[in-house]
C-alpha cells in the first residue's frame, strides 16, 4: 500500500478530538492565536504520533496482506506460496520507504488550520496527564481490535468490488469480441 491510509488521520483526529472536547470554549487571546510549527511538533511528539502512525500502517498492512491472500486464494488458487511470500516481502519492502517523517510535516498545518494555540495547550495538559498517556499507549490496540472487528465488513465489501470489476472485465471482453457490422460506403 504505496498511499497513506485515511483512516490513520481518522485515528489521530479521534483522539484529539477526545482531548479538545475536554477543554471548554474559550474567549481568550489565546483561543484565537494560531498554534506554531514548534507547538504542533511538541504535541505530536507527547502524543508519539510517529509511532502510532507506524503501527498503524503496520496494522494496516498486515490487515490488506490477509484481505489479498484470501482474495488471490479464491481467486487464483494455483498461487504458490512463493508467490504469496514475494508480494509479502514486496509488501513489507514499500512499508519500510513510507515516508512518516513527511506524512506528519504534512499533518501539521491542516492541525493548525482546525486547531489554535489554546486547543494545543489544552491538548498538551491533557496528554502530559498519566490518563492522556494511557490513551497514547492504548490507541494501537484500540485501532487494530477495531480493524479486526470490521475485517468482515471490508471483506464483504472487497468481494463486491471484485465481482464488480470481473462482471465488467467480462462485459468489456464480450464487447470487444462482437463482430462490427460492416459499414457501408458510399
Amino acid at each position: 500500500m504505496n498511499r497513506f491510509w485515511p483512516g490513520t488521520l481518522l485515528v489521530i483526529a479521534l483522539a484529539v478530538s477526545f482531548a479538545v472536547a475536554q477543554s471548554s470554549v474559550d474567549s481568550t487571546p489565546a483561543a484565537t492565536t494560531p498554534a506554531s510549527s514548534e507547538d504542533m511538533k511538541a504535541l505530536f511528539d507527547l502524543m508519539h504520533v510517529r509511532e502510532q502512525v507506524s503501527q498503524v500502517m503496520e496494522s494496516i498492512a498486515q490487515q490488506q496482506r490477509k484481505i489479498v491472500h484470501d482474495n488471490l486464494a479464491r481467486r487464483t488458487p494455483r498461487l504458490s506460496p512463493k508467490d504469496l511470500a514475494r508480494l509479502d516481502q514486496f509488501t513489507s519492502e514499500i512499508m519500510q520507504d513510507l515516508p512518516v517523517d513527511g506524512m506528519i510535516d504534512d499533518m501539521i498545518p491542516i492541525y493548525q488550520k482546525h486547531l489554535n494555540k489554546n486547543d494545543v495547550d489544552v491538548m498538551t495538559a491533557f496528554y502530559s496527564t498519566p490518563t492522556g498517556q494511557k490513551l497514547v499507549r492504548e490507541m494501537p490496540a484500540m485501532t487494530m481490535e477495531s480493524m479486526q472487528a470490521a475485517s468482515p465488513r471490508l471483506q464483504a465489501l472487497m468481494d463486491k468490488v471484485m465481482e464488480r470489476a470481473a462482471a465488467m472485465a467480462d462485459d468489456a471482453k464480450g464487447k470487444s469480441a462482437t463482430p462490427k457490422p460492416p459499414t457501408d460506403k458510399q
